[in-house]
């Protein structure tokens, strides 16, 4: 009985896993047609952390998301004609600092009633 019980879970979490995947995708490519100027920065998996995707807007908005692999970074910006870079080697881009840092300034201001 134990042996059915194992094989509905395998069954259920690769169902699960797919519609993450499914998701993600949906995620990144709303950013990507939604904004201008985007580009992607692959960050490769650590002994804590999986893999991940960056993806940067001309203005400095960013989202950052967990990746299946990296590999999988890498063919999503392919598909998407956008540039990428991997992160161990190309630093992050000034404007994404900037834009998180004007984004904590006025939320500061809307907090103080400015």
């Amino acid at each position: 009985m134990g042996w059915f019980r194992r094989k509905k879970k395998q069954a259920e979490a690769a169902r699960d896993s797919k519609e993450i995947a499914d998701a993600l995708f949906q995620h990144l490519s709303a950013f990507v047609t939604t904004r201008r100027g985007v580009e992607a920065w692959v960050e490769q998996p650590t002994s804590f952390n999986k893999p991940s995707i960056l993806l940067v807007a001309a203005d400095g908005e960013s989202t950052r998301r967990g990746l299946p692999s990296a590999e999988y970074g890498y063919e999503f910006a392919d598909a998407h004609h956008i540039p990428c870079y991997d992160a161990g080697v190309v630093p992050y881009p000034k404007r994404m600092r900037e834009y998180g840092l004007k984004a904590k300034q006025e939320a500061r201001r809307a907090a103080d009633g400015r």
